[in-house]
């Protein structure tokens, strides 16, 4: 959740919407980077007002990648990631990793945090249906994820371990690090490509730890 100074630059960022509608999700939009989740808030009247967020992964011109906030199907704000967007009752934070969306939720005034709802055509909602219909598949899919992650990190510390205990001072005080596994390059690539869809597999479900899902990325 963002708190402090970079929530108050997130809601500085934020630019008016020109009402333009909202495009219905493609199912060819999965493999583009785009993500659609909504949100549904009791309006004035007691009915039900949605909002709509609408990521494309891919940015903008200048790489940037913009949070759009529908309400009721019409372009209501935009904001760049890690975005901050006020609805009434709270706000809907919005942040990204390289490989997909780290948070979309919906946090209230006293800071109760709830997910907003994949949209069923959209890559994070078929994983969302994975997960209600066959959960100890989804469940096996998720650890399979976190292993790879796991392995992928463990490896890189490795490899990062030799050349830095070879930096004079560090060698001088305390000896240089061989690294005991020497692994033939095809499996590196497919140890690195294991743990970028593991990354990726757990940001359809929102899932993100910065130590090991940086390591994916």
């Amino acid at each position: 959740m963002l708190t402090g100074w970079r929530r108050r630059r997130a809601i500085r960022r934020i630019k008016p919407g020109d009402g333009h509608p909202l495009k219905r999700f493609r199912w060819w939009q999965m493999f583009t980077g785009r993500a659609l989740l909504h949100l549904d808030l009791g309006g004035p009247d007691g009915r039900p007002v949605r909002y709509s967020v609408d990521v494309r992964h891919q940015g903008d011109r200048e790489g940037r990648v913009i949070a759009h906030l529908y309400r009721e199907g019409r372009h209501h704000a935009s904001s760049r990631v890690p975005a901050v967007l006020p609805v009434p009752g709270g706000a809907i934070e919005v942040a990204t990793s390289a490989v997909g969306l780290k948070r979309c939720h919906y946090v209230d005034t006293v800071s109760t945090q709830h997910q907003l709802v994949p949209d069923p055509r959209s890559a994070e909602g078929r994983r969302a249906r994975l997960e209600r219909g066959h959960p100890v598949l989804s469940r096996a899919i998720g650890v399979v994820s976190v292993v790879m992650l796991v392995i992928g990190l463990g490896l890189n510390l490795l490899q990062l371990l030799e050349p830095i205990s070879r930096i004079p001072p560090i060698a001088e005080n305390i000896g240089i690090f061989v690294s005991p596994i020497h692994l033939p390059l095809w499996l590196n690539v497919a140890l690195a490509l294991g743990a970028a869809l593991g990354s990726a597999e757990r940001a359809l479900r929102l899932r993100y730890h910065w130590l090991l899902d940086a390591g994916g990325n």
